[in-house]
């Protein structure tokens, strides 16, 4: 039954140091004791993340008092804001005080995605005794690996759209207008075509304090990174969680990261949501293709169901129920299982007469390896004409795009399988290593993996991306985003290779030299061998093991008379 909901009013609360912190309040307009929902974020509390979640009135008629806080420095709350910096100290205070609210049972939860999924983990590092479970969902576990930077690459369209944003936010709150307009222009069309690419002028002359240049500067080793990532603090963690996620968001990998160490090592269930999705919204519709109706969020009412068990004591069902719950894109539909898909896995390889990248009937896939090496593919990446991004995670906008127009170009490797004769499902972790080699200090190397659909078009469905020191132990290794995908009969698999996809992620100038302070000017032509017809698998992708001896026995003979080089599928069926 929904309860009547009190009108909004606001609170406020000191921390530790004696810095106020505001929160708007929605409380049940109810007789009795109620669990607080916590939310705690960087945006205006009014926003409340009603760009993916339902407006906090809603979680309040359930029965419900809901707290949506203005972290430090943001909104009308006292302080300056540093990224991250205060969450673990503030978060415990946080949850203390929404535990003592007025009309409070006691019990506390938190809930938000993005930054609001971070301020869960650092409020639950202290382990406050009212902290009962959290919702995290689009975060970083690794602040390094999971968010700042991909495969040792600045994501940079990611990092320097929020940069501005938050710098924006921060001139708003100062009256700087001129600041203001300046910065919400450049979110607008970032800029780019400066001296320093990663580096834009902007950021120097009005962002001298944002965290972004921390993310430039810091090596990979580094204490910053060990204070701030919730990966530290791993040991604290113990509770109920149930994680959310989606299969175009970017920060994927620090949700799966965070589930399988939960699994690993907590005590508590922990639920796995990942659906159809890009970091927002979350609808049925991502780029150009419409999932469904069913790919629509569900996960208010999912919370719901876990506050209710958790913080209510209520036997919902869904601790009988399979905890991982995802969307297979193709068939449109949900997928239980009682784990994530790590098991089964299944190599496949390359080939190519060396003209990969002129003629994309010239590369091929099969899970048969060649028995003599196959002509190397010789891949030039310009740096005047990199290879833009199309969808995918990493890029704005997001999700699945016709790629077929820039898969002509002559600097992207195309690998295609034969045509399937059976449905292909594939569920779990991606991984590809190849036999790759660069004439500069450094390359950059991203992987695409596509359905060629029976009418020709071609759509991508994961993909991952590396940078590359030329001196490093080979193969290369890169981690493609995990995901869950049904390719249908007719259809063909395809694995897509270049040397850039900007401006995900900055040009490779190929002299070694660091995001932050590698100039334009100085950028390289580099020139990428891939070898093929390898005598042992090279990994990369995930196959059901239960379709695998159907898909071989009804397309063996087929693969059979291609050659080829490489790729692992890791499953669950």
């Amino acid at each position: 039954m929904m309860l009547k909901v009190q009108p909004k009013e606001t609170q406020s609360m000191w921390t530790r140091d004696g810095v106020r912190l505001d929160a708007d309040v929605y409380r049940p307009d109810a007789p009795g004791t109620f669990p607080v929902l916590l939310m705690r974020q960087p945006y205006g509390r009014a926003i409340a993340s009603t760009v993916v979640y339902a407006h906090p009135a809603w979680y309040a008629a359930h029965g419900y008092i809901v707290v949506i806080q203005d972290v430090r420095g943001r909104g009308t709350s006292q302080g300056e804001f540093r990224l991250f910096e205060s969450e673990i100290a503030d978060g415990y205070d946080a949850v203390n005080w929404a535990a003592t609210l007025s009309g409070s049972s006691g019990a506390v939860g938190m809930y938000g995605f993005s930054y609001q999924g971070m301020t869960q983990l650092y409020a639950a590092v202290e382990k406050p005794i009212a902290l009962q479970t959290i919702c995290p969902a689009m975060m970083g576990y690794d602040l390094y690996s999971d968010w700042a930077y991909e495969g040792g690459a600045f994501c940079l369209q990611a990092n320097l759209g929020w940069a501005i944003q938050l710098q924006a936010e921060t001139a708003r709150l100062q009256g700087d207008e001129s600041a203001f307009l300046s910065l919400s222009q450049a979110a607008k069309t970032l800029p780019l075509d400066d001296r320093i690419p990663a580096r834009p002028q902007i950021m120097s002359e009005l962002a001298q304090k944002s965290f972004y240049h921390d993310w430039l500067d810091r090596p990979p080793i580094d204490s910053y990174w060990r204070r701030l990532s919730p990966k530290t603090y791993i040991e604290n963690f113990d509770l109920p969680m149930l994680h959310i996620g989606g299969w175009f968001d970017p920060y994927l990998r620090g949700n799966f990261n965070l589930y399988q160490a939960m699994v690993d090592r907590g005590q508590h269930p922990q639920h796995l949501i990942v659906g159809a999705w890009a970091h927002l919204p979350w609808g049925r519709k991502v780029g150009p293709v419409d999932y469904g109706e069913t790919a629509v969020s569900f996960c208010d009412r999912a919370q719901i169901r876990w506050f209710d068990q958790f913080l209510k004591g209520i036997d919902t069902g869904l601790l009988h129920e399979p905890p991982v719950q995802l969307f297979e894109m193709g068939s449109n539909q949900w997928r239980s299982f009682p784990r994530f898909p790590v098991a089964h896995q299944q190599s496949f390889f390359l080939s190519s007469s060396g003209l990969a990248g002129m003629d994309d009937r010239d590369g091929k896939l099969t899970p048969i390896p060649n028995s003599h090496p196959s002509t190397p593919d010789l891949l030039v990446h310009d740096p005047w004409r990199p290879v833009p991004a199309l969808g995918g995670h990493a890029a704005a906008p997001s999700g699945s795009y016709e790629r077929s127009a820039l898969e002509a170009r002559s600097d992207i490797l195309t690998y295609t399988s034969a045509r399937l004769t059976a449905a292909l499902h594939l569920a779990g972790s991606v991984t590809l290593e190849i036999d790759c080699t660069a004439d500069t200090a450094t390359f950059d190397l991203s992987a695409v993996l596509s359905e060629v659909r029976p009418e020709g078009g071609v759509y991508n469905f994961t993909q991952g991306y590396v940078r590359v020191e030329s001196s490093a132990e080979k193969p290369v290794k890169v981690a493609l985003q995990p995901t869950c995908m049904q390719l249908s009969a007719g259809s063909a698999l395809r694995l897509s290779l270049s040397g850039a996809c900007f401006p995900a992620y900055p040009v490779n100038g190929g002299n070694g030299t660091p995001p932050g302070i590698a100039r334009a000017i100085d950028a390289k032509i580099i020139t990428l061998t891939i070898r093929s017809g390898a005598t042992r698998p090279l990994d990369c992708f995930c196959l059901p093991g239960k379709a695998l001896p159907r898909l071989l026995r009804q397309s063996g003979d087929l693969f059979r008379r291609m050659k080829l080089y490489w790729m692992q599928f890791s499953s669950w069926f």
